[in-house]
This record gives C-alpha cells, sequence and structure tokens, in this order.
C-alpha cells in the first residue's frame, strides 16, 4: 500500500468519534485581513484509493475540491489576492457494508499550499497535510455507504477539507497582516508612538 493510502487506513477502520458539524457558509467569513481569493487550483492525478472504497476518478475529485473552495473562500471581497494549491492525496469513500459501528468511514487526505500572488511568494514553506473525515452524525454511525451516494460523500469531504484549509490559515494571521495569535492590533497611541519612533530612526 502507498503512503498516501496508508495515512488513511488506520484512522479509515478505527475512527469511531469525529467533531459533528454544520454548514456555516452562511455565517459571516471569518477574519482574513483584506483576503481575496485569486487562483483555485486542485490536483488529484497522483491520487491514492484506499482498497476498501467507491470508485471515484481524478476529474470528480478536482471538481467537488474546486467548488468547496469557491464556496468558502469565494466569500471574501478584499483587495489583497491569495491563490489557494491543494493536492488531493488519497481516498477512501465508505461502501455499502454492514451496519455497524466498525463498518468503513469515508475519509480524505489532502496537502494545501497557499501564495501571496503580488508578491509571488508561497507563504507556507512546506505543504499542509490533512487527514479529512466525514462527521459523525445518524448516517455515518452506521456507515454513510448504506445512507448517501459518493457524490454526497465526495462534497461533504471536501466541504470539511476547504473548511480546514481555512482554519489553517487563521492559525496563521501572519500571512494576512493579521496581528499574531493571543496579541491585539496596535491602536491609537500605541500606533502613533510606533510610527513616531521609525520616523526618527
Amino acid at each position: 500500500m502507498s503512503r498516501p493510502a496508508r495515512r488513511l487506513a488506520l484512522p479509515l477502520i478505527l475512527l469511531l468519534t469525529a467533531a459533528c458539524a454544520k454548514n456555516d457558509l452562511s455565517d459571516p467569513p471569518a477574519d482574513l485581513g483584506d483576503f481575496v481569493l485569486g487562483h483555485n487550483i486542485v490536483v488529484a492525478d497522483k491520487m491514492q484509493k484506499v482498497p476498501i472504497s467507491r470508485e471515484a476518478t481524478v476529474e470528480e475529485w478536482e471538481a467537488a475540491m474546486k467548488k468547496a473552495v469557491d464556496d468558502r473562500f469565494g466569500r471574501y471581497e478584499g483587495k489583497r489576492i491569495y491563490n489557494i494549491g491543494i493536492s488531493v492525496d488519497a481516498y477512501a469513500l465508505a461502501p455499502p457494508g454492514v451496519p455497524v459501528v466498525l463498518s468503513p468511514k469515508s475519509v480524505l487526505a489532502i496537502t494545501a499550499n497557499v501564495w501571496d500572488d503580488a508578491k509571488q511568494k508561497k507563504l507556507n514553506a512546506e505543504g499542509k497535510k490533512m487527514t479529512i473525515f466525514e462527521n459523525l452524525d445518524g448516517d455515518s454511525v452506521v456507515g454513510s455507504g448504506l445512507t448517501k451516494t459518493r457524490e454526497q460523500q465526495m462534497a461533504a469531504l471536501s466541504f470539511n477539507a476547504a473548511r480546514a484549509v481555512e482554519k489553517w490559515f487563521l492559525d496563521n494571521p501572519e500571512w494576512f497582516d493579521l496581528p499574531a495569535k493571543g496579541k491585539k492590533p496596535k491602536t491609537g497611541d500605541a500606533a502613533a508612538a510606533e510610527d513616531t519612533g521609525a520616523e526618527g530612526k
């Protein structure tokens, strides 16, 4: 079994808990400064399929992931362009099976990168590898292969993957000229004093 597929094999069998999630796209987007989505690049030509899985094509995964990225990051209306690149590395789409707790769960492995378009600079030193699970709900507890089509499984995993990428961005606010986590932006007298000090040098 290839390395990307091995990233999924154990969680696929042993996953018993996962965070429940709601569709938050109707909520205001999180603070990413002056972010606006530029290129939305998704490649899946080297992905691996875990043996216990429904089939899905390269084109289907690229389309599902690009839509999820557009849906999430297309809401931002800033003026500073950032390009997102995602590689679909491996996947498993739970097939119909015996409805027990250990029936296969759907899971997706991706690698994400982000670029500042104006600076023509990649912001992360290494690709961010993420393993994405389906949500634990009444359907997936018994195995989503029994209750969902493969298209629904792909859409759900892609949605969760795009949200995980957004959370990764929020964990690195300096990429978007925002204060580091735990620090407040300088305002009023503090900002003025810093500007005055810089001018005096």
